[in-house]
């Protein structure tokens, strides 16, 4: 029953006959050595959407015909392996690092690259260096639109001089305070306006006929610039040089260690514990895989109920827990597992891929544990309860909880009036709330 605590801290919750044998570290570490499983069927790249974007805004379609396609596909493919996944771990950590390189569907026109952003961007670095991701994340069209930095024009580029335009600092703010050395790291804000500086000419060529990322040399700042003490030359290879620095800098491998131990082991995490992946992060020039896995090695890793879990945790725990997945989603399927997913994610306040703000969705218990919260997570559950025709609720109960579950919990399973009232208890249970 090991096996049910670590697939819940460090994965989507079990499922019924799904539990591998063996060491459960070496669970863990074989989903990172192995290439990642997902198969996304019927979705493109994100040229794909950048050209359904342009046709949009040239004839000013209402309604999102040509764009809302490809997302509802993405949510289809992208939804249904999460439900489905035999490498939980691996896709825990997909999902965190899209939280952790936030963008959002606020921001309208991301919505014809968001899931592409997951699948081009995070998904191939997540056992690869952290840098790397940056870098990815950094010129995808995603985040260039997410953070505005199209509109980014340095004031003594030709583009500049000549329209008179200025720079945006938003992609430079967010990436040293969210994604690499966060205030701690000690820059000011004359490197936020530098760095933004080094970014200027970091664009999508919306003209081309596979739309990308783009590097507009007469939109860009000349000169040297200088960050964090750093000084960095002009032109694109200026700013991969500033990336590679922030990427690898202590201050960065201190943030997101802190970022991945309050995920991953406590809302509180102790200073041993956020040291120890420093350190790994450290010693293994960023090794993503190596620093996942050390995560297993932590003290507190194999005690459950630490972790809260997040609406979308929780509505993806239940599916999984009442094998509801099996069959694949369509697109155009309000009623398939995925889209019932992504329905329970917004109805239980966490839409995906919306959240808020850059800094993406809280990660501690007391962003999603309200009064109000808890009663629509059992209101929910009880409805879903109801698709469950064959297992057992007890059955179901253990393969979830593992030793986590509580007699108490039983003993009203096991007086409820149907089965549907079990499971609802059972999904209602605060050992079911935890990970």
């Amino acid at each position: 029953m090991q096996f049910v605590s670590i697939a819940n801290r460090f994965g989507w919750g079990g499922r019924p006959g799904a539990i591998p044998t063996g060491s459960a570290r070496d669970w863990l570490a074989q989903q990172l050595r192995d290439t990642d499983a997902a198969n996304f069927l019927n979705v493109g790249t994100s040229a794909d959407g950048l050209i359904a974007l342009r046709e949009q805004r040239r004839t000013k379609m209402p309604g999102n015909p040509l764009i809302q396609p490809i997302f509802q596909a993405e949510i289809a493919t992208q939804l249904d392996h999460l439900l489905l996944t035999e490498q939980p771990f691996r896709e825990r950590l997909a999902w965190f690092w899209f939280n952790h390189f936030t963008v959002s569907l606020r921001q309208g026109s991301v919505r014809s690259v968001v899931g592409a952003y997951m699948r081009e961007a995070i998904r191939p670095h997540v056992t690869g260096r952290f840098v790397d991701m940056l870098v990815a994340v950094m010129q995808h069209p995603a985040m260039l639109m997410y953070l505005d930095n199209s509109s980014s024009i340095g004031p003594n580029s030709p583009i500049g001089r000549k329209n008179h335009r200025g720079l945006n600092e938003n992609l430079a703010r967010e990436c040293l305070e969210l994604h690499t050395v966060s205030p701690q790291g000690g820059y000011t804000q004359a490197d936020v306006t530098s760095f933004a500086a080094i970014l200027t000419g970091w664009g999508i060529d919306m003209k081309a006929d596979r739309p990308g990322f783009s590097f507009r040399e007469k939109a860009h700042e000349p000169g040297e610039k200088n960050v964090m003490g750093q000084v960095f030359p002009e032109g694109e290879q200026g700013g991969l040089l500033a990336l590679n620095y922030l990427g690898t800098h202590p201050a960065t491998y201190r943030h997101i260690a802190t970022q991945l131990v309050s995920h991953f082991i406590s809302d509180n995490p102790s200073p041993q514990d956020v040291e120890h992946i420093a350190g790994v992060l450290q010693q293994s020039g960023g090794d993503l895989q190596k620093t996942s896995l050390a995560l297993a090695d932590l003290p507190d890793a194999h005690k459950p109920g630490s972790k809260f879990r997040s609406p979308m945790d929780y509505a993806t725990a239940v599916m999984r827990a009442l094998s509801l997945g099996d069959a694949p989603s369509t697109p155009d399927n309000p009623h398939s597992p995925a889209h019932i997913l992504f329905s329970a994610c917004g109805m239980l306040g966490q839409p995906i891929w919306s959240a808020p703000l850059p800094n993406g969705w809280g990660d501690r218990a007391a962003d999603w544990s309200a009064p109000a919260d808890m009663l629509a997570r059992t209101d929910w559950s009880w409805r879903m309860a109801a698709h469950a025709h064959a297992d057992d609720p007890i059955e179901i109960a253990h393969a979830a909880l593992g030793p986590a579950l509580r007699k108490t919990t039983l003993t009203a399973m096991h007086h409820a009036g149907s089965r549907q009232d079990a499971l609802a208890l059972l999904f209602s249970s605060p050992e079911f709330q935890r990970r």
